[in-house]
């Protein structure tokens, strides 16, 4: 295509002011005027025009291919509200993004990140309107905002890298869940959270299975999603070794079914018996019988008499998880803190599978918190995190196993036939267990998943 010719609009270049204001143009229908260029560029340009004129229209103040959009920038330059601005950088952003990930064009997105390290933006400028602009900009890459936007490129910076970025799937579900972000930012955040999750329980699968194939020296050169070395082969097959005919899967069903006529009042006792139920350290179970008991008997009490609903169920759920994760939303919670401490990664992940697989609609919610974790803990070297890493890791396998749509069974070595891969309800020894072979399938979307 025929490049686009652009240029800065120097200070005496710019449009008398009146102009604008008998135009009678609104904010909003500038922020569509640039929305719906942007929207028309990007699926019709190549990435470098794209990015030049979206340059020249944050950045530099410049001329564009389309005067109205030129116009739309003065517009909310003029009408000075700095937050307007930001929103419209934001959700511009976004539109570049959602559909670079939809076109599979990832290097495009990582340049739009890079973009804002443009030494442009501390260009010295006689002009108040662009000193204005650069100003408005260089306060965007310092906000949230923009920590959520570089999140869409953490992907291609593994080098050096912070330790928080093995776990950007769940930082993005707080962008998607959030309804005050712009349906770019949501849709966006959605769909990179999906192929992240998906290209990690794909990569166990292919790990599960090669690793215990291949020479040891082979093995080292598998790509393990986890940092728990070949302990990971160990705690999946400790895991698996409990599906059968009291999988949690069946546990949680059997709890539903024998539920569903109590008074919300009974469903809370209930409730916590469920969740401890198999729990074999009494001074754990002591801890969570007082503590969650305690929090659920005072918990909505006007609903005591009243039978159980889909909605009680759910906040009752979602009150669980933030008593087991975080109760402010920003630092974690004593429970947290205290199961940890005990080295009980795995019960937790394990309580919180149990409470997902009774409320599925707890999911998404159930993520946010543990993005919440994440964002508190990032503040400290990775070294000072080690036990907080290790629950990240075992949760992600826990939840890897048992609501995606990979089934991973136990194989015994004399099961040779094909037929006799199917998992076999009984209770397994260490030592059997250790001797198994893991073997994995794929199952549908319904049968596997707990996501809504």
């Amino acid at each position: 295509m025929t490049r686009v010719e652009t240029f800065v609009v120097e200070h005496s270049q710019q449009p008398d002011p009146q102009d604008y204001k008998r135009s009678q143009i609104s904010v909003s229908e500038a922020q569509e005027t640039i929305f719906s260029f942007l929207l028309n560029i990007v699926k019709k340009w190549e990435v470098e025009d794209v990015l030049n004129q979206f340059r020249q229209l944050f950045f530099e103040y410049g001329e564009t291919a389309s005067t109205d959009v030129s116009s739309g920038i003065y517009i909310l330059l003029f009408n000075n509200d700095e937050r307007e601005f930001h929103n419209t950088l934001k959700r511009s952003c976004y539109i570049l993004i959602n559909n670079w990930e939809v076109a599979r064009r990832y290097q495009a997105i990582q340049e739009l990140i890079e973009l804002f390290q443009d030494s442009t933006l501390t260009k010295y400028t006689v002009s108040p309107s662009l000193k204005r602009l650069r100003t408005w900009v260089s306060h965007f890459t310092r906000s949230n905002d923009f920590e959520e936007l570089k999140l869409f490129a953490s992907r291609f910076t593994e080098v050096d890298s912070p330790w928080t970025s093995r776990y950007t799937s769940y930082l993005l579900i707080q962008q998607y869940i959030n309804t005050e972000n712009p349906l770019e930012q949501r849709e966006a955040a959605r769909s990179l959270s999906r192929k992240l999750k998906d290209q990690y329980k794909m990569d166990l699968a292919m790990y599960t299975a090669y690793s215990q194939s291949f020479t040891e020296a082979s093995r080292k050169r598998l790509k393990n999603p986890t940092v728990l070395g070949d302990g990971a082969l160990r705690l999946i097959k400790a895991i698996v070794a409990r599906k059968g005919q009291y999988s949690y899967k069946s546990l949680a069903n059997l709890f539903l079914e024998q539920v569903k006529d109590l008074d919300y009042k009974s469903f809370k006792k209930s409730l916590v018996e469920y969740l401890i139920y198999s729990v074999k350290q009494p001074e754990v179970v002591k801890t969570l019988k007082h503590n969650l008991g305690q929090k659920l008997s005072n918990l909505y009490t006007e609903h005591d008499r009243e039978p159980i609903d889909h909605s009680l169920r759910l906040r009752t759920c979602n009150r669980v998880i933030d008593a087991l994760m975080t109760e402010d939303q920003r630092s974690p919670s004593p429970l947290f803190t205290l199961l940890l401490s005990q080295s009980s990664s795995i019960l937790l992940a394990i309580l919180l599978l149990k409470i997902v697989l009774i409320s599925k609609s707890s999911h998404h919610y159930l993520e946010a918190r543990i993005a919440d974790l994440i964002r508190y803990y990032e503040q400290f070297p990775r070294e000072q995190c080690n036990w907080v890493i290790n629950f990240l890791e075992v949760f992600q396998v826990v939840f890897a196993i048992h609501t995606e749509n990979i089934e991973y069974n136990l194989i015994s070595p004399g099961d040779q036939a094909a037929d006799t891969f199917k998992y076999q309800q009984r209770t397994w020894t260490v030592e059997e267990i250790e001797a198994c072979r893991i073997f994995s399938r794929i199952v549908s979307s319904q049968e596997g998943s707990t996501d809504e």
